[in-house]
């Protein structure tokens, strides 16, 4: 199993937000992390963009996008942009893309979200088309009526990975691309829920076993400290779970929130809550650093002892 961090903005000004993510990303590079997941956060950074500044800052690590909202972008645009991370990080880039939800594409974007398991399999032609240049791109579906060329060619194949939640977007991921992107899914879910769903399709549709990348926060504490750990979860993190789409997920597994999916403990605790979801089924860990504490300092400091155990930890569960 393959262990990743999630790196993203935080609170600040945007200088500082970059230098933090570069300074993160050489970090995990240099502990030996085998991935580095770049949220699309609907109001910060442009994540491809923050890809390609990070794959000339490294030269080993994967460095993933979980995950750009399909809609707020032609597929054309979307394959040219990631064709051009792609090169910028030496062939490094997993390009991770979802149909979002309501509240991003509709209340925020004020664009229509009607079907989008329908439109994500037709932009996923367009898109596969072109990530596959140089050459001319001609496709005509539901949606879309492409005959565009182009003039890029990935300096290595582009793994296309699917933010897929329900059965049939499941069984676009397996059918259309290299694996799924998950957030909200425990381990009863990741097993009983989307291993059998898009390993079946990936298997029907002649396609080699599909990655699974599971999200989930971890924090380093003491055992009297995990209530503490799950109710900060809850409190930064748990404005997702309004999404109907998680909603459902966590319906499919046994956590009422992500205060339950939430991996606290010692290192002991926490080596057997990421062994779970390698049992579960999944492919790949993306670990959402939780720091717990009162100021900056002792945010800081948790911060920097919980990836320093993750950091340890891959070493041992690969």
């Amino acid at each position: 199993m393959r262990i990743g961090v999630m790196i993203g903005p935080e609170k600040g000004d945007s200088a500082r937000k970059l230098s933090r993510m570069l300074d993160d990303i050489e970090w995990a590079e240099t502990a030996g992390l085998d991935t580095a997941w770049i949220p699309q956060i609907p109001t910060d950074f442009d994540a491809l963009i923050t890809i390609a500044l990070m794959g000339m800052k490294t030269t080993r690590i994967e460095l993933g996008t979980a995950v750009v909202p399909l809609q707020a972008q032609h597929p054309i645009a979307l394959a040219r942009q990631a064709l051009s991370a792609q090169a910028a990080a030496g062939g490094r880039l997993a390009l991770g893309v979802g149909p979002s939800h309501h509240w991003i594409v509709q209340d925020m974007l004020g664009l229509p979200y009607t079907k989008p398991a329908a439109y994500t399999r037709d932009y996923l032609d367009v898109l596969n088309a072109g990530l596959r240049g140089p050459g001319q791109v001609d496709i005509e579906n539901d949606t879309f009526a492409v005959h565009n060329p182009l003039d890029l060619g990935p300096v290595a194949p582009v793994p296309v990975l699917i933010a897929a939640l329900g059965p049939v977007m499941l069984r676009i991921a397996g059918e259309q691309a290299d694996g799924t992107i998950l957030w909200m899914a425990d381990e009863r879910a990741v097993a009983d829920h989307v291993v059998p769903k898009i390993t079946k399709a990936a298997a029907e549709a002649g396609r080699p076993a599909p990655r699974i990348i599971a999200g989930l926060p971890v924090c380093l504490c003491s055992p009297s400290e995990v209530d503490e750990a799950k109710a900060r979860a809850n409190r930064i993190l748990g404005e997702a779970e309004v999404s109907p789409n998680y909603q459902r997920l966590l319906e499919q597994g046994s956590a009422r929130d992500i205060g339950d999916i939430c991996v606290a403990g010692d290192e002991r605790a926490i080596a057997a809550g990421l062994r779970r979801f390698a049992d579960a089924g999944a492919t790949d860990l993306s670990v959402r650093l939780l720091p717990i504490g009162d100021t900056r300092d002792e945010l800081i400091a948790s911060k920097r002892r919980t990836r320093e155990m993750i950091a340890e930890l891959a070493k041992e569960l690969r």
